[in-house]
Formats: C-alpha cells, structure tokens, sequence
C-alpha cells in the first residue's frame, strides 16, 4: 500500500514538473524577441579629422558706413525750379544735368551788361580823341604866335621911340598890345592844362566803366550758369526736397538735393589702445601694417568681397572714452552699401602656429564642461572632455583633451550614446578646413 502511494505521489509530481516546463517554454516563446526589433541599425552621423594647422585669430569692430564724400546741392540764384532729371535714389554721373532754373531773367540782365560794356567801351574810345585838347592847342599856338608879332612890333618901336621918330602914342598901343598878347597866350596855356586834366579824368572814368561793365558780364554770365545745376562727383543722389514750379533761392541757398560718394565707402570705428595696437603692430597679425587684412561682415551674416585698408587714424585718444577713431576704406561697387549703415569689422590681429582645430559645431556643453563625441578606428563613439581655446572664424582651437588625426563629431550627435557603435555618413569624414 505504501510503495503504491509512493508510485502516485512519483507520478503526480512528474506531471506538475511537466506541466511547470511546458508554462516556462510557454512564456519564453511569448516575450522572445523578432527578428525585425533585434536589427536595429547604428545611427549615422558626420565626423571630421582633428586637424593641425596654423589658424588666423580675428578680432571684431563695430563701425558705422560713412560716404567718402557728401555734397549739398543747392540753389545759387532766385528762381522758378523748372526741370528736375534725376530719378530719386539712383546714381548720377559727374556733370550730369540736376535741375533747371528759369534763366529769362538772368540772360536779359546779361545782354544789359553787354550793351553798358559797348557804350562804356565807346565813350573811352572817344575821351582818348582829346579833341578839345588838340583844339585848345591850336588856339595857344595861335595866340602864341600872335605875341611873338607883338613882341618884334615893340622891339623895334623901342629905338625909334628914343630918337623921337614914332609918337608916344605909337608906342604905348605898342607896348599894350604885346601885354594883351602875353596874356592871351597864359589864359590859353591855362585852358590847355585845364583840358589835359579833364581829359585824363574822363579817360580814367571810362576804363573804369569799361571795368565794372566787364564785372558785370561775368556776374551776369555766372548767374545764368547757375540756373542749370550739376553733379559735383559720381555718386548716389537722395531724395528731391524741392518740386518742378516752386520759387527757390530767395533769401537762401535753397536745399534742393543731397548726393553722396559711397565708392570707395568709409567706415569709422572706435577702438580702444589695446585694440589699436593689437590691429596696427606690424609684427602680428602675418604681416606688415599695409599688408593686413581687415574684412566687412554685413547684417545678413554675409562678408563684403572686397578686403579693406586703414585710410585715416585720428590724431589722438579721446581723453574721455579713452578710445581712438580710425576710418577703414572699402570698395563699394554700384553703391551696394549705403551711407548710415552699422557694419562689423574683423581684421587678423594674432596668428598661432600648429594649433589642434575642430568646428565649433562639434562641441559641446555638459554641465560646464565642453565635450566632444569621439569615434575610434572599430567606429565607436565615446565622450571626451576637453580646453578650448581662441576661436577662429567657425573653428575653435583646442588645448587639451583632442589630438591630429581623431575623428570628431559634427552631425548626429544627440542620436549616438557613449559606447555604442555609429555607421559614417556617405563621404565618412567631411573635409578638413585648408590651412591658412
């Protein structure tokens, strides 16, 4: 009885063990995983190489854009504005025809010049004639002839005289008609002189009409040219502040029009005297003061391809600001850029020898600490904790923690956790920035 209930218990026993093995098969066929969740690729990411180069280190400056040259165009004459040929906003030409005042008035004032010129001219055409001095000449001479008579008449009445052989009377009519000629000849000297003076003074006055006629040809002759207004210079006009039929130049030098010169454009920058010297020692920066590149950055983020040079550093360091002004020269064809704009200037000011450089995009911010992902030679990514130095341009130059020839991270990063394996975009590494 005993060995048949061992029997049983044997039995059921193997039974439950049994039953207990097929729920665990059970069960593990339930949660094993498929095919499809254990394929799971590696994600893909962008590296690029740890370079070793020389890197240019920039320094900024904001500047504001200033024309090379600014010119109010006024008008010089009163007058009604009749024409204006210029398109608001545009570029003008050196010599190119702006505005018209109305000339009638000013051509009429200058025909009237030329007309007192002519009879200024005539009337100094006749006084050097002299014809009343030629005739008061004549009438010296005449008189001076005639006391020469008188003169030889007396002479020769003086011995008869004395031998009683002409009256008294003879003599007496004699001797008075020789005064009487005396003076004729003295009064016409006289005139003569008188004449002479007259004549010079009026001769004296009408070269001096002549003159002052003359200026007023020139005066009238400028003020009809001032009715056709020019561009002083090449450059960029602004807007019109008088239009075509109003009155101008009546009391003042109306404000017609402003052009500027933005070719080549000016921009001024304050600079410290740390940054002064740093821009302008020509032992840094690879080379000469001249040689130095210095470079716009617009507003759209986007650099002027045309290089700038220094043209003017000012005097002296403003004692209150403690800063220096310099102006940096670039070219500007068309007049891109305008006048007033807020510019950033970057020049090189260092450069460093052999520096490890990576993208800036590859690092990152942990917790105060600057990482990057690095991926070994089996394509494993792992973080590493590193110095950075200097930037230049979209590179920052690293101290520590990053060697040449590894392989950093640059896109896909937030897809890689430490450890696991990474598969390289298409290219595998993207190229490294060429050296400077």
């Amino acid at each position: 009885m005993n060995n048949l209930h061992k029997i049983n218990l044997s039995v059921s026993a193997a039974a439950a063990l049994l039953a207990v093995a097929v729920l665990i098969n059970s069960g593990c066929k339930a949660v094993a995983p498929t095919k499809t969740e254990a394929a799971v690729p590696p994600p893909v990411v962008v590296v690029v190489d740890v370079v070793q180069k020389t890197v240019p280190i920039f320094s900024e400056y904001v500047g504001q854009t200033k024309a090379a040259e600014t010119v109010e165009v006024r008008a010089r004459v009163e007058g009604i504005l009749q024409r204006i040929y210029f398109r608001e906003g545009t570029p003008v030409r050196k010599g190119a025809l702006l505005f018209t005042i109305d000339k009638a008035p000013y051509v009429a004032t200058l025909q009237s010049a030329k007309a007192a010129l002519s009879k200024a001219e005539a009337d100094l055409a006749q006084s050097k004639q002299r014809t009343d001095v030629i005739q008061a000449e004549a009438q010296l001479a005449d008189a001076q002839a005639t006391l020469s008579k008188t003169e030889q008449d007396l002479k020769r009445l003086l011995p008869l005289a004395r031998e009683k052989a002409v009256t008294e009377i003879e003599l007496d009519a004699a001797i008075a008609a020789e005064k009487s000629a005396r003076a004729i000849v003295k009064s016409r000297q006289a005139n003569v002189t008188n004449l002479e003076g007259a004549v010079k003074y009026t001769i004296e006055r009408s070269n001096a009409e002549v003159s002052a006629a003359k200026a007023r040809i020139i005066q009238a002759e400028l003020d009809v040219s001032y009715c056709d207004i020019y561009s002083p210079f090449s450059g960029v006009i602004g807007f019109k502040n008088v239009d075509e039929g109003n009155l101008v130049g009546r009391g003042d030098a109306t404000l017609l029009a402003t052009i500027s010169q933005s070719d080549p454009l000016m921009v001024d920058v304050s600079l410290s005297e740390i940054e002064f010297l740093n821009l302008t020692d020509p032992t840094r920066g690879g080379g000469q003061r001249g040689g130095r590149r210095i470079e716009m950055m617009l507003a759209n983020d986007t650099t002027l391809p045309y290089p700038g040079s220094l043209r003017v550093v000012d005097r002296t360091v403003d004692p209150q600001t403690g800063t220096l002004k310099v102006q940096v020269s670039f070219r500007n064809p068309n007049s891109y850029l305008r006048p007033g704009q807020f510019a950033r200037i970057r020049a090189v000011v260092e450069e460093v020898n052999d520096a490890v450089v990576i993208p800036q995009r590859a690092v990152q911010e942990l917790q105060g600490a600057k990482t990057v992902m690095v991926v070994d030679t089996q394509n494993k990514a792992s973080v590493r904790t590193i110095t950075i130095g200097q930037k230049s341009e979209n590179e920052v130059i690293v101290l520590d923690g990053l060697k040449a020839g590894e392989r950093v991270i640059v896109e896909g990063m937030q897809k890689v956790r430490p450890g696991s394996e990474v598969k390289l975009a298409e290219g595998a590494t993207t190229p490294p920035t060429s050296e400077s």
